[in-house]
């Protein structure tokens, strides 16, 4: 199982291309960046590193199609594919933060990520083409300046329609936040919809998006950590029901201003929500610890790597330099 690394969407290019470089020089699979409402343009964003690399995979996540067209998608992607000689990807998702923020509902999610990810592949060939979906159309649409091999294109999928989805048209999937056995099932769901579609299910790529909050400081790292969970994907009951009794699922989903208070406010303190409960969230919704405490941490990944997926996609946070330094030594070998 490889490692990747998600980088924060706010740092400057310059910065990214050196925390970016470091990475590739410590054996790491790939760099990520969000695509978020207050962050840096992620594709011009990693133009630096586009050119400052040379075998590491670079990425945008989770990109809509609601608050960019799928051909404006198509031709970030590809122009940032070309910069950096075929190691570019994406990850195509239904929606985020920035919707609500823009007062945009997405509908039919499923089909407008079907459509973006058919809308991209196609273009890959080179040759001037004419889509016509049930929501995006692209008409005499075609990039004739391509060089670079095919740019892979993901799915950002957690549940059953958009899993198989998955199956059917995507090069894979980033999961987001599932403990193993939820992101075993999750990936078993769109394997099996690529054999129905005469795809082959190994072909697929799989990774889960994870955050990683390990200093010496644990106070620091669990309180980093409860402060990050309104972003957990947390409010799903499904995954709640693998590790919380009911009485706590009910707390937790009554409770969403207390996690959006402490997010925006950056305090691990979450009122209204029972100490035993955080501890649980923190614990399987995060990786969370102290760098000479990392058994139950190495245990957690390896759960990852026996479900199946391909790679791990870490959150770095704070000191993502000395995160990547740790992550080299003490996770990297017992991954391989």
């Amino acid at each position: 199982m490889d490692i990747d690394l998600i980088l924060d969407a706010r740092i400057s290019a310059d910065e990214l291309a050196e925390q970016g470089q470091l990475a590739e020089q410590l054996g790491f699979s790939g760099i990520w960046v969000s695509s978020l409402l207050d962050g840096r343009d992620a594709f011009s964003n990693l133009s630096v590193l586009a050119r400052a690399t040379q075998q590491i995979s670079i990425g945008v996540i989770a990109v809509n199609p609601w608050d960019m067209h799928p051909v404006k998608i198509s031709n970030a992607l590809h122009t940032l594919n070309e910069l950096c000689n075929g190691r570019a990807r994406i990850v195509i998702g239904g929606g985020g933060e920035a919707l609500a923020s823009l007062g945009i509902k997405p509908e039919r999610r499923v089909r407008a990520v079907r459509e973006s990810i058919e809308i991209i592949k196609q273009t890959s060939a080179g040759q001037r083409f004419d889509y016509s979906g049930e929501l995006y159309q692209a008409m005499g649409y075609g990039l004739g300046w391509l060089t670079a091999a095919a740019p892979q294109v993901y799915a950002g999928a957690n549940q059953q329609q958009m899993l198989r989805m998955t199956g059917r048209v995507a090069d894979g999937a980033m999961l987001s936040d599932l403990p193993p056995r939820l992101a075993a099932d999750a990936m078993q769901l769109a394997r099996n919809a690529a054999v129905e579609n005469d795809r082959a299910a190994s072909d697929l790529w799989f990774s889960s998006f994870t955050a990683w909050h390990v200093y010496p400081d644990l106070e620091k790292a669990q309180a980093e950590a409860r402060r990050w969970l309104l972003l957990r994907g947390l409010f799903r009951p499904w995954v709640l029901a693998e590790f919380l009794e009911k009485s706590e699922i009910d707390c937790v989903m009554s409770n969403e201003a207390a996690f959006l208070d402490a997010f925006v406010s950056g305090s691990g303190n979450i009122r209204g929500v029972p100490e035993a409960v955080l501890t649980k969230l923190v614990q399987h919704l995060t990786l969370t610890a102290t760098p000479d405490a990392l058994d139950d941490v190495m245990a957690e990944l390896r759960a990852y790597k026996s479900a199946g997926l391909s790679a791990i996609s870490l959150r770095l946070y704070e000191q993502p330099q000395v995160s990547m330094e740790l992550l080299a030594t003490a996770i990297m070998p017992g991954l391989k």
